[in-house]
């Protein structure tokens, strides 16, 4: 089978609406993302149900933007890429739907996608440089999800271990909501500590020796401490005042331990399993200080999805619709959403 193809992908698992078309599993040809950050600001995270009814206003007119912008017409189309899971129900059955239908009507092949295995593959979306060689150590950091991954091969899995409570991003999140820096969190700790010193307060880097697990909760609740410390109003509910709050120390020394721990366990996973390469991936991947912690660090080559490409969009979704397609991978139009779908089971 040639593997020339031309995937339209289509991402609803949380609040953006997006679709693409790739090339080959690495040439973008377009990608359309609709993101409703602006929409959930309002409540310090994402509304499931306000998601859900968004995706279903806005998925028709950024799948139609994607194939208009391709100058490619439905039936051009060797597969259509949609993920499956994991993610929001309500959300996921949006994209879904729209995926069955367009394939229902159009006779092209339909393949269900695991979100986690598309962040990894946001890293071949890059024609510039050559393709990830195996074996591949893969982290995974977004608000969801903290995993390190060994891949051996396109699409075999081994998860070595992942969070046992917050993921990394939802960490951000959390602590910027505590800081009163906003949402999303990653980039508003990010600007944040730009201006503070990581090693202002020594918070706890949680390693968790003889595994490949990691834990935010001790981290999250020493912050709490300190700005408890510094704002004992909070402890009888009372909203803080910003004056006299060290936020960009609390936020650059956060950062770092979250940063040190992430990079000193991928590294010697990667070392240990004598991976060729580290891939990172997911929204927290565009942090700046994680990107140089690396750099600095790690003897091993590392690859980054284009910032663009580290939060959820439809080009990765299509990067691994190219693999599966090539695998021979054709899914009935009757397969339910995941909202739970591990990437290994």
């Amino acid at each position: 089978m040639s593997e020339e193809t031309r995937i339209l992908g289509i991402e609803t698992s949380c609040d953006e609406t997006a679709a693409a078309v790739v090339e080959n599993g690495r040439q973008i040809i377009s990608s359309v993302v609709a993101s409703q950050a602006a929409l959930h600001a309002q409540y310090g995270g994402v509304f499931p149900e306000v998601a859900s009814r968004r995706h279903i206003e806005t998925i028709y007119p950024v799948v139609s933007s994607a194939l208009t912008q391709a100058h490619v017409g439905i039936r051009s189309i060797d597969a259509i890429a949609v993920t499956r899971g994991p993610g929001l129900a309500g959300s996921l059955v949006v994209g879904v739907n729209m995926a069955k239908g367009l394939a229902l009507a159009s006779g092209v092949p339909l393949l269900g996608i695991n979100h986690l295995e598309a962040h990894l593959y946001s890293t071949w979306l890059q024609t510039d440089v050559s393709e990830p060689g195996f074996p591949l150590l893969g982290l995974i950091v977004s608000g969801g999800h903290t995993e390190l991954i060994l891949m051996r091969e396109h699409l075999t899995y081994e998860r070595l271990g992942g969070t046992l409570d917050d993921a990394a991003g939802e960490a951000f999140d959390k602590i910027a909501r505590l800081l009163g820096l906003g949402y999303p969190g990653g980039p508003a700790i990010q600007v944040a500590a730009e201006g503070g010193d990581p090693k202002a307060f020594p918070f706890p880097r949680s390693w968790l020796e003889e595994t490949w697990d990691f834990s935010f909760s001790g981290l999250k609740t020493a912050v709490l401490r300190q700005v408890r410390r510094h704002q004992p109003e909070l402890e009888a509910g009372v909203e803080i005042p910003r004056p006299g709050l060290p936020i960009a120390d609390l936020a650059a020394s956060f950062q770092a331990a979250v940063v040190d721990v992430l990079v000193g366990k991928t590294i010697k996973a990667a070392e240990d399993y004598g991976a060729e390469e580290i891939l990172v991936a997911g929204g927290v991947s565009a942090n700046r200080s994680l990107r140089q912690t690396f750099a600095e660090k790690s003897t091993v080559g590392v690859r980054f999805p284009p910032l663009a490409l580290c939060t959820d969009n439809a080009a990765m979704i299509a990067a691994v619709g190219h693999q599966r397609y090539l695998s021979g991978q054709r899914d009935a139009l009757d397969f339910d959403v995941l909202p739970t779908w591990p990437l290994t089971e």
